[in-house]
């Protein structure tokens, strides 16, 4: 376990900020302490600075994992976000799609958003902006980027996808035993 590196600190950060914008240091300065991001074994874990104090008496190669996993870095330094964010994440989100409980299912599939199943989009979500997804009772699905502008979204065919999928809280059984 150890403290992200400048580049690997600016690749998470730059991801991070296509979904909650500024709002990246609310993450880190909140009122219940302070939390800070660590690296273990690829994966970026979000933990607060006492429980990171208490870990210090664990082997690094005993440790599984501490705090939750926020995501990942691919082979080619990459950031990947896990759908265990979402919940960190959905709070402060900028940009939100809500879908209508017909397509809940489909989305909780790991499918597409499509035109049929948008229900509402916030105001001025611009092409490839990271959305969150919700259902119409506000509970947060997944993430996904939005694959048009709020404006084209108006006058699309029904059959078009909206939202490019990227994880979703069906994941927690599709992939259980690959999530830590």
């Amino acid at each position: 376990m150890r403290p992200l590196t400048d580049e690997e600190t600016r690749t998470m950060f730059e991801k991070l900020s296509k979904y909650i914008g500024e709002n990246i240091k609310l993450l880190v300065d909140r009122p219940d302490g302070t939390y800070c991001f660590r690296l273990h074994n690829d994966r970026v874990y979000y933990v607060s600075e006492k429980l990171l104090k208490l870990a210090t008496n664990i082997a690094r190669d005993k440790l599984v994992s501490l705090g939750t996993c926020f995501g990942k870095f691919t082979k080619t330094q990459k950031f990947r976000l896990h759908i265990t964010a979402l919940d960190y994440l959905a709070p402060y989100a900028k940009y939100k799609v809500w879908v209508k409980p017909g397509a809940e299912q489909s989305s909780l599939y790991g499918n597409h958003v499509l035109k049929s199943g948008l229900g509402r989009i916030t105001e001025n979500t611009s092409q490839y902006q990271g959305v969150i997804v919700y259902s119409m009772a506000d509970v947060p699905l997944g993430f996904g980027v939005a694959a048009k502008s709020t404006q084209e979204c108006r006058k699309l065919d029904p059959m078009v996808i909206v939202v490019f999928h990227q994880a979703d809280v069906g994941e927690y059984i599709r992939h259980e035993d690959t999530l830590t």
